[in-house]
């Protein structure tokens, strides 16, 4: 497995990170079989894991915590705090009051002693990002945290907390988690000509499109929102009688056949394409079961040449998202009326 150093952290990570969001109630909650599948992926060199606090309320963070026990030390370890972990309103967020206490529960359930990157799992227009920020640098002073990142900020607010940073004296995001993958490629636009402007590491998350480039989905029919017990957002994204998933639809369905003429699996086409931006440090895969682990694995040296890149290009323009909502993330003041009205 290749490594590549994380932003200017001099931190050296693996180009795949395993990402530990399956683990628990939300998808494969049998902690014997997670901390295998864990193990399997530190042996075949990935050193980089990613988890939450909100992941199967904590569970997610649990069975890392046992898959790492004996291998701390050989891992870099991130996790998130900012969605909310109970019915108090101050159990979520980015506040100092709700960081101080939870980074105290992620330790407890990773059964270590500090977190490599902790990073702040989405913006939070409640508090100010100097108080976040605040926090953040006493916690990475009182050697519970190595490193402080942002997921999913748009480039505005990516800009902001480096600047709030500069002007306080405060420690600054080190890396961006965004979501990126062929088919949602909104973050070429700004996100990540701002990463590599400050000099961010980039940790992606969503290559395969929430299974959109698994190879699974060839027809309508393969897309019934009813089943797998998808949430109200997934089956939205999964609704064929939407025009963007019909678009999604037939990207598919041209990639499918560009991946048969490179003689690579689907799978093995859009993670190649993530690895290939410049600003791309690691690239978050989520498997379930240690058969999809291994499938992925076996494309961790796939490169594409010039010309299959040029060829998603037409499929999918640069900086497109063919579903808008596959960023998981819309300005509150698009979805908050009162922010646009008097």
């Amino acid at each position: 497995m290749k490594r590549r150093t994380l932003g200017g952290t001099g931190i050296s990570v693996s180009e795949f990170a395993f990402g530990a969001m399956m683990f628990g109630d939300m998808a494969n909650n049998d902690v014997d079989e997670g901390v295998r599948i864990i193990h399997r992926a530190l042996d075949a060199g990935i050193n980089f894991v990613d988890t939450a606090d909100i992941y199967s309320a904590g569970g997610s963070e649990e069975i890392v915590g046992k898959a790492l026990k004996g291998r701390r030390d050989d891992v870099v370890l991130a996790t998130k705090a900012h969605g909310s972990m109970g019915p108090d309103p101050n159990h979520g967020g980015t506040s100092r009051r709700w960081l101080v206490r939870e980074v105290e529960n992620s330790l407890r359930r990773l059964g270590t002693d500090h977190i490599d990157l902790y990073q702040m799992h989405r913006p939070d227009p409640a508090t100010d990002i100097d108080e976040t920020l605040g926090a953040l640098t006493d916690l990475v002073r009182a050697g519970k945290v190595r490193a402080v990142g942002s997921s999913t900020f748009p480039a505005e607010l990516i800009v902001e907390a480096q600047w709030v940073s500069e002007r306080r004296g405060h420690v600054r995001f080190r890396t961006e988690q965004p979501p990126y993958s062929i088919l949602a490629r909104g973050v070429e636009a700004a996100v990540l000509p701002t990463t590599q402007k400050y000099g961010m590491g980039v940790l992606t998350w969503g290559p395969l499109s929430a299974g959109w480039l698994s190879g699974r989905y060839r027809s309508a029919e393969d897309l019934d929102p009813s089943t797998g017990g998808r949430t109200t957002i997934e089956r939205h994204k999964f609704d064929i009688s939407l025009p963007e998933n019909a678009r999604k639809l037939q990207a598919v369905t041209d990639l499918a056949k560009l991946a048969d003429e490179a003689g690579l699996p689907l799978p093995h086409l859009a993670l190649a394409f993530v690895r290939s931006h410049p600003a791309v440090t690691s690239v978050i895969i989520g498997p379930r079961t240690m058969d999809q682990l291994d499938s992925l694995l076996t494309g961790a040296d796939v490169t594409l040449t010039p010309d299959v890149l040029d060829r998603i290009d037409e499929i999918v323009p640069p900086g497109t998202d063919l579903n808008p909502a596959d960023n998981y993330y819309t300005p509150p003041a698009l979805t908050n009326p009162a922010l646009r009205r008097r």
